[in-house]
């Protein structure tokens, strides 16, 4: 099967997308990034399926946010300071209006939705990042998606300075979409999802939101927030936004 040049080894493989060898073969096990497979059990990949798989920015989030040690970014992907993520959140706005995709008072509302979740990575995580500070910041305007991600303390961790009483992550996310909350900066979290909540359950803009070991969903379609559990732990916060 190793005759084609284009085909790696698990380990060839988990190097070009910068996760562990345990990490393939959970996901192979799962189906999320299928291995072929040799006469004798041996597992590889195309390069055109690993490259396929890191141009889906969701996946290359979840990637980013769920590895021990965090794999390398594309330079237009990673938004280590503040001011940088501004940058580029104003340059998706421009391009945003030029499509003509969604009217001008939508792209108004996308703008101050994935600025508010931005904003939160930076805000209350600062000079905390638990390794590699700033985020990722990616969309895809053909298929209408953007999606962040951050490597820090993660939603309840830093409610827990205010609501000390918080159960788990679920009950965390609960507060942050639905409840204000006070507290001194940076402390202060939740008002911002609390905004993005509003948004997301009477426009169309639907929001995913996943820190720790739960998910928080909504959308217009059904404005009732829904709170699960994640498959995997993120300690940080990936959110994806549909609009």
């Amino acid at each position: 099967m190793r005759e084609s040049r284009d085909l790696l080894s698990i380990g060839e493989a988990a190097e070009f997308i910068g996760v562990s060898i345990n990490t393939l073969r959970a996901w192979d096990s799962r189906g999320k990034l299928k291995a072929l497979r040799s006469p004798g059990g041996h597992r590889y990949y195309s390069k055109e399926q690993l490259e396929g798989f890191m141009s889906d920015i969701e996946s290359v989030a979840r990637v980013w946010a769920e590895s021990p040690v965090a794999p390398e970014l594309l330079p237009e992907q990673y938004c280590r300071t503040h001011d940088i993520f501004k940058a580029r959140l104003d340059s998706m706005s421009i391009i945003l209006n030029q499509s003509n995709r969604v009217g001008k008072d939508i792209v108004s509302l996308i703008d101050a939705v994935v600025g508010e979740v931005g904003n939160n990575s930076f805000d209350h995580n600062f000079g905390n990042w638990p390794d590699v500070p700033g985020i990722f910041f990616s969309y895809n305007i053909d298929k209408r998606i953007i999606v962040l991600a951050d490597r820090g303390l993660g939603i309840r961790a830093t409610l827990l300075r205010v609501r000390p009483g918080l159960q788990d992550d679920a009950d965390a996310l609960r507060v942050a979409f639905t409840e204000r909350v006070s507290g001194r900066t940076p402390e202060q979290r939740g008002n911002g999802l609390k905004f993005v909540y509003n948004v997301a359950s009477k426009y169309p803009v639907s929001i995913s939101l996943q820190s720790g070991t739960a998910v928080a969903n909504v959308s217009k379609n059904d404005s009732q927030l829904k709170i699960g559990l994640a498959s995997r732990n993120i300690r940080g916060t990936l959110a994806k936004i549909l609009y």
